[in-house]
């Protein structure tokens, strides 16, 4: 039963021509798949749907061959024939009553065009604006080049209605969309009626709203998402900027959708950023017009978002990454089961699936873009197969993956763990500077699992051969984790490092024990993922003197796919932390660490009295080695199958390692694990149908 202080969130409300059922906004989100994967896309937000959520969007959706982004992989309506596929998805989104909303998006000075090949086209001629720093400049459009615009907006508009939309979103925030480039006089240094004055710089975005309600208005809502803040200076647009052309176009669209201005600090992971941290930025502008306000700011407690409604600082509850952490989160608000819901822990993987061009992950949620490719559904799942039990070993997020799936199939589930507290990687990693919020990947399902009657844990457990085979279960699963190398193996070394044992060396696992380092301290980062940045800013709080070395380009590399590299590197060199890339570790020596240049090999001295390195991990798989061994003695011993998952297996993030927890608990007794690989794919995919000549 819900309780009442979550009533508000379920009053439904006004946009334009049409109705919200509730105050749960799923904001426009990207997932990896656009154009490639409409199908997997499609499911993912009907799943939404059927969790509860009022409004769902889509992506972002380029809407005129004249501006794309490659190698990014977005949504497309250049032409009618891109409609049937959008149709799909917008009758997924609105199976259980939900409006569908559509973002259209011209990028403009962010649009490279390399998959077109035509001439970008922006307010003003300046170099595109990318994360990979293309070597192209769009042209400034002229008058008829506006009306150009305008046109096409209207007609990507006919065919959203076509698609079977609600809603269209105007993409005018985070430095990605068209609208944004005209209000922003750092985009816009025109001088004539588009130019120069806020006033002339909104024209446009009057002249589309406007084109638009002439074509489509009578039935479909019009949104516009608007950059809270540009955040780049004088010349930006500023919050207090955003606030004037809002109250100066009060009425322009039906909803306006607020967010803060860069993708990196309007997604910003839960390191840099708490839940409702645009709060401050978006409080007061509820005042300026009568039309409904969204506002974002990774929601994860209801009493917070009930808070912002109450007070009148938001209308609606605008969601990203906490509607893919859990599509059922407006359901189980609804339903009073605030316990069960799977809170977003701010990582920013979901991220890495656009970034990459690949296909979005969720650490908390496995089944996220898995919902049509694998038939994962995040609430629901089949009954147990032939066995009846298994034997999970290990703890951390594979293991309680594992287990939690596994128990929900219906077997009987015994979790041993060879240390005193549950929970393996993230209970130590939760500790480090920032990462607080990561344990909720561990108290989720250790709450599931606690409510689970056919789950025994075994604390204090370390399990060898003999012992597992004496135990009678009918299917082992070894989830026994890994541990990071002592001897520097990873990218710039394949074989141990040279000058082991000549300068005192920790490893992360030391440190998240609280072996600690003192004095002049080499982190040197061959992971490039947090880890390196993590334990610098550690050693930093220490009172330690840090100097981080890295053969990448820049600080904890791959984060930049997460969204969080550039606040890495801030918060390091606030600390303190002299930060040395483009440079290797070649050796240890008494006196320091011997460094050399990633391009030329040139060689000197950092002068350390001990090193950390954060090299690569090794997976903890001699039991699994052991049992399988033994293989002969499998049948005796009653036991069907044995398999090793997560990090025992390949170590990769937490992600990866509850995605291989959930997938071993799904496919248990499917025939899907064996010996053999299959000859078919493991999961559905879409192929473009070829055009006749």
């Amino acid at each position: 039963m819900r309780d009442p202080r979550y009533d508000i969130l379920f009053q439904p409300m006004a946009i334009g021509p049409l109705t919200a059922k509730n105050r749960f906004y799923q904001v426009p989100h990207c997932n990896g798949g656009g154009y490639r994967d409409p199908s997997a896309a499609a499911a993912m937000r009907g799943i939404k749907a059927e969790g509860g959520w009022g409004v769902i969007f889509t992506e972002q959706t380029e809407m005129h061959q004249t501006s794309e982004i490659t190698p990014f992989i977005e949504l497309r309506l250049w032409e009618d024939k891109d409609i049937p596929g959008l149709r799909k998805m917008s009758e997924a989104m609105k199976t259980h009553g939900a409006l569908a909303g559509i973002q259209l998006a011209y990028s403009g000075i962010n649009g490279p065009n390399f998959y077109t090949k035509e001439v970008p086209l922006a307010p003003t001629a300046l170099p595109i604006r990318t994360f990979t720093n293309d070597p192209v400049q769009a042209r400034a459009m002229d008058k008829s080049d506006i009306r150009n615009l305008r046109r096409w907006f209207v007609n990507a508009a006919k065919r959203s209605k076509l698609a079977g939309f609600d809603l269209i979103c105007l993409y005018g925030a985070h430095g990605f969309g068209i609208f944004q480039h005209f209000l922003s006089r750092a985009t816009n240094q025109r001088s004539d009626e588009y130019g120069g004055s806020l006033e002339n710089r909104s024209r446009f975005a009057r002249e589309v709203v406007a084109d638009m309600r002439d074509a489509v208005g009578d039935t479909m809502a019009l949104t516009m998402r608007v950059s809270l803040d540009e955040s780049i200076g004088d010349l930006g647009f500023s919050n207090a900027e955003v606030r004037e052309f809002i109250e100066m176009n009060a009425d322009l669209p039906d909803l306006w959708d607020l967010a803060q201005g860069t993708w990196e600090d309007c997604s910003g992971p839960s390191r840099f950023k708490e839940e409702a941290a645009q709060e401050v930025l978006v409080k007061g502008i509820r005042e300026l017009s009568s039309k409904p306000v969204v506002g974002v700011g990774r929601f994860t407690s209801p009493d917070v978002m009930a808070r912002m409604i109450r007070q009148g600082t938001l209308d609606f509850i605008g969601c990203a990454r906490p509607s893919i952490a859990d599509p059922f989160l407006p359901k189980k608000v609804e339903e009073g089961r605030i316990e069960d819901i799977r809170e977003c822990i701010g990582c920013n993987i979901c991220i890495t699936g656009d970034m990459t061009m690949s296909i979005s992950r969720c650490t908390q949620n496995p089944t996220f873009m898995e919902e049509w490719r694998k038939g994962w559904h995040p609430e629901k799942i089949a009954a147990r197969g032939e066995s009846e039990n298994v034997l999970v070993i290990g703890s951390g997020p594979a293991g309680l993956e594992a287990a939690r799936t596994l128990s929900l199939r219906g077997y009987d589930v015994a979790l041993a763990e060879a240390g005193d507290a549950f929970g393996g990687r993230v209970a130590r990693e939760r500790l480090l500077p920032g990462l607080s919020a990561w344990g909720r990947v561990m108290d989720y399902r250790l709450y599931q699992i606690g409510q689970r009657p056919n789950v025994q844990m075994y604390p204090g457990s370390e399990l060898g051969v003999e012992e597992v085979l004496d135990f009678g279960f009918q299917n082992i699963c070894v989830a026994t984790g890994s541990q990071w190398r002592a001897d520097g193996v990873a990218r710039q070394h394949v074989v141990p490092m040279p000058g082991l044992g000549s300068l005192p060396a920790f490893t992360p696992d030391d440190l998240m024990a609280g072996r600690m380092p003192a004095g002049r301290v080499v982190v040197y980062d061959d992971d490039h993922y947090y880890m390196g940045g993590v334990l610098a800013e550690l050693c930093a709080k220490a009172g330690c003197k840090v100097t981080l070395v890295t053969p990448a380009a820049f600080v904890s590399d791959w984060t930049r796919n997460t969204l969080e590299q550039g606040a890495i590197h801030r918060r390091l060199a606030e600390a303190g932390v002299k930060i040395v890339l483009n440079t290797g570790v070649t050796a240890l020596r008494a006196d320091g660490v011997e460094a050399n240049c990633a391009y030329t090999d040139a060689r000197r001295v950092i002068e350390a009295d001990a090193v950390v390195l954060v090299a690569s991990r090794a997976s903890n798989d001699a039991l699994y080695h052991g049992l399988k061994a033994r293989q002969a003695d499998w049948a005796d011993a009653g036991i069907r199958s044995v398999q090793i998952i997560g990090d025992a297996a390949a170590p990769g993030p937490i992600a990866w390692a509850t995605y291989a927890g959930h997938r071993y608990a799904r496919e248990l007794d499917t025939g899907v694990w064996g010996e053999d690989w299959g000859d078919t794919l493991s999961f559905r995919r879409e192929i473009t149908e070829l055009a006749v000549d």
